[in-house]
């Protein structure tokens, strides 16, 4: 199968493009470099060496007019959509921005899709943000989303949009609403990364701070799982429909600091902040669905995952 990934020399994605390739299909990889790195990919050019073609690569940002084009002269038969704005507080810093990248840039991703005759779009929604503040947890595809920042919003509207184009084109899609991803690869600058953000402050001896008052609830999940949902995904089960891809599971951020603090090896305290504008108090994912239709289970517990992410950023960033 040929595979185009949006997004690939970022975290997921060029985790994502590393599964594909091992399980030996083409993978084309678009990425504005923005965010993503060059050296993410080492091990998909690499691929060439053994498989010829197997991997090829192009700068570019997917809300250029050009886009269409680019991904017709690729002819792919499935788009894993990666490419986005992914910080809910430059959301609300600049909603201007994030809607240009997050639903524009899913726009012209759908219009290259139909030009090009692709057979099916993998979305990459936000399972820890669409759906707002649930009165019960985990919470399943069924409940009605209520986005509290404008990311939220961009990443619901994406989905609007995809259930237009499969009814005016037949466009194939399945939506991933993911939790909070964590693992190698992860850009441990940004504000959106805790997991990498702790790990690399405790492992350079930097203070580390958490915004609120630390019993906030995420669902943690490790890349090589949500990895493995991408790969499910682009078969032909679950058109037209969303699934949750997590664990179920609630972590707070103190508990989360603890297990990053052990597993670098420190006892450090974390300080404390105002909580930040748009984000949510608790949320965690059912995930039954995509057990049900994709075969897909999270297989990493966060001990592991952690342990394996601290190794990572050990060997990568903070070394």
């Amino acid at each position: 199968m040929r595979v185009l990934v949006t997004g690939a020399a970022g975290f997921i994605g060029s985790n994502l493009v590393d599964r594909l390739l091992a399980a030996g299909h083409v993978v084309v990889g678009v990425d504005d470099l923005s965010r993503g790195r060059l050296e993410n990919l080492a091990v998909a050019r690499s691929a060439n060496e053994r498989r010829p073609g197997a991997f090829s690569f192009s700068q570019f940002d997917v809300t250029d007019p050009l886009f269409p084009e680019l991904v017709s002269r690729a002819a792919p038969e499935v788009v894993c959509h990666l490419a986005a704005q992914i910080d809910v507080r430059v959301s609300v810093a600049d909603p201007l921005l994030d809607a240009r990248l997050n639903v524009l840039g899913t726009i012209n991703v759908l219009e290259a899709c139909r030009q090009g005759g692709v057979r099916k779009l993998v979305f990459t929604s936000s399972g820890g943000s669409i759906y707002g503040e649930p009165e019960q947890l985990p919470v399943a595809e069924d409940v009605p989303l209520d986005p509290h920042s404008p990311y939220a919003a961009a990443k619901a509207a994406g989905e609007l949009y995809l259930g237009a184009y499969r009814a005016m084109y037949g466009l194939a899609y399945t939506s991933l609403a993911l939790g909070n991803v964590y693992g190698p690869r992860q850009d441990p600058h940004g504000e959106a990364g805790v997991v990498a953000i702790f790990s690399t402050a405790l492992l350079q001896g930097r203070a580390t701070k958490i915004f609120g008052d630390g019993t906030a609830t995420r669902d943690y999940v490790y890349v090589g799982d949500v990895v493995e949902a991408f790969v499910r995904a682009t078969g032909q089960v679950g058109d037209g429909r969303r699934y949750n891809i997590g664990t179920g599971l609630q972590t707070s951020v103190t508990d989360l600091h603890g297990l990053v603090a052990t597993a670098v090896g420190v006892t450090a305290e974390p300080t404390y902040a105002d909580p930040r504008v748009g984000e949510l108090q608790a949320i965690a994912l059912d995930c039954a669905a995509a057990g049900r239709d994709l075969g897909w289970t999270p297989a990493t517990d966060m001990p592991a995952g952690i342990a394996g992410t601290v190794d990572w950023i050990r060997g990568h960033v903070a070394g």
